[in-house]
């Protein structure tokens, strides 16, 4: 293993990448910290499993309505002013956020507008940072750069939630957010400190609204980027919500208040995290289609059976791989749509997938909100895990229509070599 980890970090040996890395790194440890306090302090105020879904999608909505508009602005001006320039307003509204809170005048009315503001601006960050990656790594370590990304997001996702119980439970919430604010100073730093070459963006006569409807019709008429879109769309939409729920589960259900949510949270974050590092020592595409369908399919069943557990630390171990499922089956999609998709359209082509993947998720928090006040937490969960393991077999069941034109695209853009169509039906996406 120590011989492989110069292969699994290999995206670190370039230098902008390594400022990326270190400034996310530090920035996303604060994030967490933020979504972890303002859902016990949602539930704190409110008690309600339905304005936690509520909130959930006044935050998250916003990024299906204007993940458009951003994947366009991503292809037409440059992508890391696009992201300083969010992460930067992502720095001011936590601000704002942490000073109502600490002056205790925060309801949870101001709570949605923030959230709603914040949506807004990630819906012009994720398409701006995803695309953003092949400009700091190039083709050959775009995938190693995907996964690395997540492995990222998810460390982050252990540490976050845990020190965020621990100071909501003796400090409050407002701490948590005052922390986050602080924490992007580091990545406006890093990529302030950038050195890139200039990438001219190619000038188009057409208009914005032409711009955007090119990127949908490119998504729409390629099979396979659309099947993986559908998949990710039905998963968001169902299973991935599953987390709103969460202080349900860490006080009604398993009776263990603040400090139980930021270890159920930090259990899921664990599980994404070796996901993510499962994705970071690949080398090349062979396979990822499956592992799609597979790793859906297992978040799904995993879900189910978290769903119906009483005990604590049973718990915490089924999120485990509920986070493992999830991370591998969208870092993978990630990881094919970016290795098939041509680079002008990459921008607008991760507007769709931030659509399907962050812009679903908050109607599935609404509708998981609702029926969760109706039915019950539990029966909700499961509910979702067995919509995705469906989806999950439709998807694996079409699998092999797919794989020609998956081929063509990836010797495209380079990812693999023009061998015979009976060698890559075999290893391309099989």
């Amino acid at each position: 293993m120590p011989s492989r980890i110069p292969e699994v970090v290999r995206a670190l040996r370039h230098r902008n990448f390594q400022l990326f890395f270190s400034g996310q790194l530090i920035s996303l440890i604060g994030t967490w910290m933020d979504n972890i306090a303002e859902a016990w302090l949602v539930y704190r105020l409110t008690g309600s499993s339905l304005l936690l879904g509520i909130v959930a999608f006044a935050g998250q909505f916003p990024v299906f309505l204007f993940a458009p508009l951003g994947g366009m602005a991503a292809d037409r001006f440059n992508r890391r002013s696009i992201v300083i320039a969010t992460q930067t307003s992502s720095m001011i509204l936590a601000a704002f956020l942490a000073g109502l809170t600490l002056s205790h005048r925060i309801t949870v009315w101001e709570i949605m507008l923030i959230d709603t503001l914040q949506g807004i601006v990630n819906a012009f960050d994720i398409p701006a940072r995803q695309a953003f990656l092949v400009e700091m790594v190039g083709r050959e370590d775009l995938m190693n750069a995907i996964a690395l990304n997540s492995s990222m997001f998810n460390g982050a996702r252990i540490v976050g939630p845990s020190v965020a119980g621990i100071l909501v439970a003796t400090i409050g919430e407002g701490w948590c957010f005052f922390a986050n604010a602080v924490s992007y100073i580091a990545v406006i730093a890093g990529l302030l400190l950038m050195q890139l070459d200039y990438v001219r963006r190619q000038p188009s006569g057409a208009t914005p609204f032409e711009h955007i409807l090119e990127g949908f019709r490119f998504v729409r008429r390629t099979g396979p980027i659309w099947a993986i879109m559908l998949l990710i769309g039905v998963v968001s939409l169902v299973a991935v919500p599953y987390s709103v729920l969460m202080p349900i589960f860490a006080d009604r259900i398993l009776h263990g208040g603040a400090r139980a949510l930021g270890i159920l949270m930090s259990a899921a974050g664990v599980g994404a995290l070796l996901g993510a590092l499962t994705l970071a020592t690949r080398t090349g595409v062979r396979g990822l289609g499956r592992w799609v369908a597979y790793s859906a399919a297992g978040f799904g069943l995993s879900l189910i059976l978290f769903s119906f557990s009483r005990w604590f630390w049973v718990s915490v171990g089924l999120l485990i791989p509920v986070g493992y499922g999830v991370m591998l089956q969208m870092s993978s999609s990630n990881t094919l749509i970016q290795a098939m998709v041509p680079d002008e359209l990459r921008g607008r082509a991760m507007a769709v997938y931030t659509m399907m993947f962050m812009g679903m998720a908050p109607m599935g928090a609404l509708f998981a909100g609702a029926i969760a006040a109706r039915i019950g937490a539990p029966w909700t969960l499961a509910i979702g895990g067995l919509a995705a393991i469906v989806g999950a077999a439709v998807f694996l069941r079409h699998l092999p229509k797919l794989r020609i034109e998956a081929r063509d695209l990836l010797i495209a853009q380079g990812m693999i070599a023009a061998e015979p169509a009976e060698q890559i039906a075999v290893r391309t996406l099989s």
